[in-house]
């Protein structure tokens, strides 16, 4: 698991170097539909990497209530690190038309792709 939840961590700082985006829009969606977390847990998750930058005081409530996974949220946190890296030398590379388009084109396709899955009633840990 740690190598599916290093990929969710690079997945997300790729993002976030990209576009400024990662915890909710690609951390909570890969956690659940990937590997089954429930949402909850998922969400408690993705606020542990997130921690010291936004959110202790949402974790600590979700980890009260056992829907925090420290173990996963460690190792998303360095494939976070070194995503954001590259997401970043790529986003400065690239002119703003083009991130635009990307940002788009990234944010309509998980759009669709969760409404589809969800109106054919996929389970999320299923894919």
């Amino acid at each position: 698991m740690p190598v599916q939840l290093i990929a969710i961590g690079i997945l997300s700082g790729i993002a976030s170097g990209l576009f400024g985006i990662g915890g909710g829009v690609i951390v909570v969606p890969a956690l659940t539909w990937l590997l089954g977390y429930n949402h909850e847990r998922a969400i408690g998750t993705s606020l542990a990497v997130l921690l010291p930058p936004v959110g202790l005081a949402a974790v600590l409530q979700y980890y009260r209530q056992g829907n925090v996974d420290l173990h996963g949220a460690a190792w998303i946190a360095a494939g976070l690190f070194a995503g954001a890296w590259l997401g970043s030398l790529v986003a400065l590379r690239s002119g703003e038309t083009a991130m635009r388009l990307a940002f788009g084109i990234f944010v309509t396709g998980l759009g669709i792709w969760l409404t589809v899955a969800a109106a054919k009633g996929i389970q999320p840990h299923a894919l």
